[in-house]
């Protein structure tokens, strides 16, 4: 019934109204749909209702080819006035379109539902692709990350790392390629996304790239932090920032360092019994959560990222085949248990 009243609605105005305010009045009542979570009516009745000027052509029939995805809703370039509301509702389509597969699968058992899914993020990719270029239109740049990240992150849980990874890093370069996207403002999103790439490798068995992905993310950091000592005074807002996407880094890097630099130097280290060590850190394992750590949150954190990594066996009945793997295990759980019982792990005043 609201279908058919909206429809009548759009066919009798349509002709009194400058086409432009029409159009601009169509994509908004869609934005206002979407928020109310009526996707589908945003969808038919607004968005596409929208995209049909353009030949009637059906959008997903134009996403595997860039030339001919701009020649049919760019045909006057991207420079053209109405290119910002067109952009717009290519991006809220696709949005609709996953929040619906949502709403019917959200486990995505249904392998069309998967797929939708990845043709979506397709979409969305190609759309940021062609908007790149302009710096006026970053926001849509911005808003495409955060689609990206939260369709990612969906079919992350869903066991899909490896089929998204390539569009979270694709994410992370558009808010590296968007001038207006660098300033210190962005970092923590920026930050959150290295984090999601890092993960993604983590989840598909390639540590060593997580480690250096992110250990990239850090060197991305500390460019904006050299830009921002040199074109402004700090601040404790702007120290927190780097704080913050600096720690996200650190984690992902110990994650995989805490286990790797152990293989060399394992057969070389006294076994030492952490119940009668009394002095903190007592272990390799504190001492590298307080060398790249400071506070008991952050290492809290690190210590969680570590044993969380699902590459690793850590548990029974299948424990891990190296004796390395579980000393550091043990390390961890005990390190972990020192900080939840008030004991913080820090610096000790002699050298290691």
């Amino acid at each position: 019934f609201r279908a058919n009243t909206l429809f009548n609605i759009w066919i009798k105005y349509k002709p009194r109204l400058p086409e432009g305010y029409y159009n601009e009045r169509l994509v908004k009542v869609g934005d206002t749909l979407a928020q109310i979570k009526e996707y589908k009516l945003a969808l038919l009745q607004c968005y596409e209702r929208y995209l049909q000027q353009f030949d009637s052509v059906n959008p997903d029939d134009v996403m595997d080819d860039v030339h001919r995805f701009k020649s049919t809703f760019f045909p006057n370039g991207v420079r053209d006035k109405k290119a910002a509301l067109t952009f717009h509702a290519l991006e809220a389509r696709n949005v609709c379109i996953y929040r619906m597969v949502c709403s019917r699968d959200r486990n995505l058992q249904n392998r069309e539902s998967l797929q939708t899914c990845l043709n979506v993020l397709t979409s969305l990719r190609l759309t940021m692709q062609v908007a790149l270029p302009q710096e006026n239109l970053c926001w849509l740049i911005y808003n495409g990350t955060i689609h990206i990240y939260t369709i990612c992150r969906h079919l992350m849980v869903m066991g899909q790392s490896a089929k998204v990874l390539e569009y979270l890093l694709w994410a992370s370069i558009c808010m590296e390629s968007s001038i207006p996207l660098l300033s210190v403002h962005y970092l923590t999103w920026r930050a959150t996304l290295y984090t999601a790439v890092s993960q993604c490798y983590f989840d598909c068995h390639a540590g060593i790239h997580g480690e250096i992905f992110a250990r990239r993310g850090l060197i991305k950091i500390d460019e904006v932090k050299q830009l921002e000592d040199i074109s402004s005074l700090e601040c404790t807002e702007t120290e927190k920032i780097f704080r913050e996407a600096t720690l996200k880094m650190s984690v992902m890097i110990f994650k995989r360092a805490v286990y790797v630099s152990r293989k060399s130097s394992f057969r070389h280290e006294p076994k030492v019994n952490p119940r009668k060590a009394v002095s903190l850190p007592r272990t390799t394992t504190e001492r590298l959560l307080v060398e790249m750590f400071d506070g008991a949150a952050a290492q809290f954190l690190a210590i969680l990222e570590a044993l969380s990594d699902n590459s690793r066996n850590l548990f029974p009945p299948h424990p891990p085949d190296e004796i390395e793997i579980r000393v550091v295990t043990s390390e961890l759980f005990s390190a972990g248990l020192e900080i939840l019982s008030g004991n913080s792990l820090k610096k000790q005043k002699q050298c290691w």
